[in-house]
């Protein structure tokens, strides 16, 4: 064929085009043939050209190479040496850490808690640290990690060659047996490896630390080296850092220690998990004493001395968690959930986690107010639960004979009441024995029935190496208690003991207040005309609710009403159902429940059952809401922290924002002082809210908290008690200080016909305020600006004309707080006389139903469910 050749046999020489794809023409083909021959050609020449420029190169190094032996030697090392490099850089330095990030390292660091006082009441940790500056550490610490570690570490590089010799014989001779090989490494090469590198066992990895050494010898000195060292290194017990391997083994600062103490400390880098257990104590003494010796050899100390050291005992403590008041546990744990929002949790999450960040938080908790309010709680649930008998474990476990201990630790309880301790029943009857966490075991005795093998339950010893039952309160409760005037948290107990369960009845408890609200229902009468004196009728009261509910009557606590027209003081008072409801109605129940949400007690539809507490609510939104009764309608956020400072010391977030300007002025620029803005928000009419508090005061005086009265103090509040009954309560406290507590069974049951809000939460607030009554004062209540006091009629809700408001609680003239022209209007001579005598006539009708067998109990009023 004309033309015919090699390209031309090549394009037919696949004449199928490729599966699937479309079919290709002959001119597309010669195409793509020439392109690809062009592209070789092109490569081909510039090869060429490249070639002959390294030509006379490559000429010279030939006849260099055939002409001399000494050339063909060095070209071999050389080469050698690159690959070496190229082999040693891609398996050891290509990835190795940056010696200068030690410049910058910042060790994880517990966050630590502290009170409002300054002092340190709780730490987030998972392992113990404690970051000292090199100037902390005592001498003879510095000397004894020498001696043991590196005793030529002021003298090498970061390597110690003729220790690295050593490693290096005493690793061929276990190599093959499995066996550890001795480390021979210095000092700086343990920081590389500690803080840099990880634990692996390879020659790669002591080849990078090696390398890693030599650099961070360049970037730190010799001081900055050691500091890193004695505060990183991990010496067993959780313990990283000579400080915190101090308080650890000995309970002790570095500062305290003697010199056989330092000397066990630093054997503990070979070994710390054999070193620091007692039954290696032989060991440990061991190679204490051949610290001890190293320490006289290098001249650190003189041989009587260590001759001393080396007769003491190893004086190791038993290994304990680090020792806090434990009645912080609720406060604390929901101080840990806010910073974990706030931060998180581990050092993934971000400079200032919890766990890692080495924050210092400082809270608003009150050391004596936080102790009171635990023993308070627990002596009230105590009374209560007294003689109700066995109600269950803590929990239950299917013993392994071999491993209950470990079963019993991993639940994780506790408790700090007294000298109780939680054990598991090993077995019952005349040889019943109980175990502990700690792996001891005591005889147990008084076990009632219901009582299993492998039930957790709570015990206390009763003789030598025996132990007694103990029944735990079946009823839970919570207490808070706030500053009215910044909506501080200073005291929380959630429940019984929180290392028994961390469940906070104080924040997460939704319970039925009861009674407790009737005074946010009261004061939305305040502000839509009504007055303390205002007479309201305490009469049954039934409202229509549809064809599927029918007609619903509300009720008293005693069942039934007095009767007649009281005034709204005296309703509030003796917390009657009835007159509640009234004022509601009177009101509108819209507007009732539009004060609640505005107080943060919560969000619930307009029906009659809630003015009566019906709905639920914790007890930290009904101190929030009786705070801002005392501070005269200005409700605070509550707040649990201060402030946050990160590990440098720099503020991070404080709860007051407000800013103050011009407060850093370095001269008076002739203008009035700068000063903060006002904090909180208005709630509520701040006469609305001191009425009500005035009405409070009676409920103490002379009302369903009267217990509170004989404490001399000028206190309001008031009680609660929801239908079963099944909680109790009560709110109140001074324009200073304001708590709340309830008590009632986790899942709702009767508490007992018996039980008020007056005869058992009123006590439990009462223990608080006999515990701190130091801290309260005798201010009276301070009313704001628009307030009058008049001398009114206690029962008629009349002025009076003539004289003096009494003390005695029940003083029939009293004063009044009325709004300016709410206050009523002074009557005749003879309509007072008239009053009186309807008085004097009623007294004399209650007189004749007492005598004929219908006496009217007072108490509290009871929530009926709609």
């Amino acid at each position: 064929m004309l033309g015919a050749g090699p390209d031309m046999a090549d394009q037919h020489s696949d004449p199928t085009p490729p599966e699937g794809g479309p079919a290709s023409s002959p001119v597309q083909e010669d195409a793509t043939r020439l392109r690809l021959k062009r592209g070789r050609n092109a490569v081909l020449l510039a090869g060429s050209a490249f070639g002959s420029r390294l030509a006379p190169a490559r000429d010279w190094f030939v006849e260099r190479w055939q002409g001399g032996r000494a050339f063909r030697i060095g070209a071999s090392i050389l080469g050698g040496g690159a690959l070496l490099y190229g082999a040693l850089w891609f398996t050891v330095l290509r990835n190795l850490p940056s010696a200068e990030s030690l410049l910058t390292y910042q060790p994880p660091l517990p966050t630590m808690v502290r009170g409002s006082d300054g002092a340190t009441i709780y730490s987030y940790a998972r392992e113990r640290r404690v970051q000292l500056r090199f100037v902390d550490f005592p001498k003879p610490m510095v000397n004894a990690f020498l001696s043991a570690e590196d005793k030529n570490f002021f003298s090498h590089g970061g390597v110690d060659l003729l220790g690295l010799g050593q490693a290096v014989v005493d690793y061929a001779m276990k190599f093959g047996s499995g066996e550890r090989a001795r480390g021979g490494s210095t000092i700086t090469q343990q920081v590389a490896k500690n803080i840099l590198l990880g634990d692996e066992y390879s020659i790669s990895r002591k080849l990078k630390e090696m390398i890693v050494a030599f650099r961070i010898e360049g970037v730190l000195n010799k001081q900055q080296i050691l500091e890193l060292y004695l505060n990183e290194i991990p010496l067993g017990r959780q313990s990283f850092g000579v400080q915190a391997a101090a308080r650890a083994y000995f309970g002790k600062d570095v500062d305290q220690l003697a010199l056989h103490e330092v000397a066990f400390l630093a054997v503990l880098p070979k070994a710390p998990e054999t070193y620091g257990r007692a039954k290696f104590a032989d060991k440990a003494m061991t190679r204490r004493n051949w610290v001890l010796d190293q320490m006289v050899k290098n001249g650190f100390v003189d041989a009587a001395s260590a001759a001393a050291a080396k007769a003491q005992p190893l004086g190791l403590i038993q290994r304990h968690a680090e020792t806090y008041d434990p009645s912080v546990g609720y406060f604390v744990e929901d101080v840990r959930r806010q910073l974990i929002e706030k931060y998180g949790e581990k050092a993934e999450d971000g400079p200032n986690s919890v766990y890692a960040g080495g924050l210092w938080v400082r809270t608003s908790l009150d050391s004596e107010f936080q102790k009171a309010a635990q023993e308070a709680l627990r002596n009230g649930l105590l009374r209560y639960s007294a003689g109700k008998g066995w109600h269950g474990p803590i929990a239950h476990i299917d013993l392994d004979p071999d491993h209950w201990q470990g079963q019993l630790a991993s639940l994780n309880k506790s408790i700090a009441y007294q000298n109780w301790r939680v054990g598991v029943v090993l077995s019952r009857g005349a040889s019943g024995k109980v175990g502990f966490a700690d792996g001891t075991t005591a005889a147990l005795t008084g076990l009632v029935d219901g009582v299993r093998r492998g039930d957790v339950v709570t015990v206390a010893p009763v003789g030598a190496g025996t132990y007694g039952l103990r029944i735990l309160p079946g009823v839970g409760g919570g207490m808070l208690v706030e500053q009215p005037g910044t909506g501080r948290v200073l005291a929380m107990a959630g429940g019984f003991d929180f290392g028994l369960d961390s469940f906070n009845r104080a924040t997460q408890a939704q319970r039925q207040p009861g009674s407790t609200i009737k005074p946010f229902v009261y004061a939305t009468g305040l502000d839509n005309g009504m007055t303390p004196a205002s007479m309201v009728a305490d009469q049954p009261f039934c409202v229509y609710q549809g064809a599927g509910l029918g007609e619903k009557c509300f009720k008293n606590f005693d069942n039934r009403g007095v009767g007649g027209v009281h005034t709204m003081r005296w309703g509030l008072e003796q917390s009657r159902n009835l007159m509640t409801v009234h004022i509601a109605d009177q009101t509108g129940m819209d507007k009732v429940v539009k004060t609640f949400a505005n107080v943060g007690i919560g969000k619930y539809p307009p029906y009659f059952a809630f003015a009566l507490g019906a709905g639920e609510t914790t007890v930290a939104q009904m101190v929030n809401a009786y705070a801002a009764l005392a501070a005269n309608g200005i409700q605070h956020e509550q707040t649990l922290i201060d402030y946050i400072q990160d590990r440098h010391g720099k503020v991070i977030w404080k709860s007051d924002q407000r800013a103050c300007n011009n407060c850093n002025l370095p001269d008076w620029d002739g203008k009035p002082m700068p000063r903060f803005a006002p904090r909180g928000r208005q709630v509520m009419d701040a006469r609305t809210a001191y009425q009500t508090v005035h009405m409070l005061e009676g409920v103490v005086t002379r009302g369903t908290a009267a217990t509170l009265h004989d404490l001399g103090l000028p206190l309001f509040g008031k009680t609660g008690t929801t239908t079963g009954p099944t909680n109790v309560w009560f709110v109140g406290g001074s324009q200073k200080v304001v708590g709340g507590v309830y008590m009632g069974y986790d899942k709702p049951v009767s508490l007992g016909g018996y039980v008020q809000g007056g005869t058992y939460a009123a006590p439990i607030f009462k223990q608080f305020v006999q515990l701190t009554k130091p801290r309260w004062d005798h201010t009276p209540f301070v009313a704001p600006a628009g307030i009058r006091m008049v001398k009114i009629s206690r029962s008629t809700g009349q002025p009076v004309f003539g004289g003096v408001a009494g003390t005695d609680p029940k003083a029939e003239v009293i004063w009044e707080a009325f709004k300016p022209e709410t206050q009523p209007e002074r009557g005749s001579r003879l309509e007072q006389v008239a009053a009186k005598r309807s008085e004097l006539l009623e007294a004399i009708r209650r007189g004749f139903d007492a005598i004929g067998g219908r006496v009217s109990h007072g108490g509290e009023d009871m929530v009926v469910e709609q």
